[in-house]
């Protein structure tokens, strides 16, 4: 039956997106027994004190595809045009770029040195989802690469 469990929870596709030093979002599409597929949003943080990580986790399936990306695009586009239409959004992919070159300069972005250091998401992490209140500090460490 185990068996069963991993092959209906089959990884058909995967990207990440690193969101700083501590967080990284995963998102996965999955298998269903039923041979139907549904995405997984992932958000894993490392914990201040380096031991281990906290999983966040939401499924979205085919039925609710369009609803969640017209309003996950409807929100962003408020927060962009509406809310913070001068902010530079592209400041993060550029601090990232140089990051990550940065990180393969120093020879650390290999797989073998980021498997080293990195939990790479397994198929079935813990459904527990305890209650996290960031504070502003937690987040602009987060963002400050």
């Amino acid at each position: 039956m185990a068996n069963e469990d991993n092959i209906s929870r089959e990884n058909i596709y995967s990207t990440k997106v690193r969101a700083g030093k501590r967080r990284t979002y995963f998102f996965d599409v999955r298998k269903t027994k039923g041979e139907d597929y549904y995405i997984t949003v992932t958000e894993s943080t490392r914990k201040f004190n380096d031991d281990g990580y906290e999983r966040h986790k939401i499924f979205i399936y085919k039925e609710d595809f369009n609803r969640f990306l017209n309003s996950l695009t409807d929100v962003m586009d408020h927060v962009k045009n509406e809310l913070m239409p001068d902010f530079d959004y592209e400041m993060y992919e550029r601090r990232q770029a140089e990051w990550e070159a940065q990180q393969e300069e120093e020879g650390l972005n290999t797989e073998e040195e980021v498997a080293k250091t990195e939990t790479v998401e397994d198929s079935t992490p813990s459904e527990e989802t305890p209650d996290k209140t960031e504070t502003s500090k937690d987040i602009e460490d987060d963002i400050s690469w």
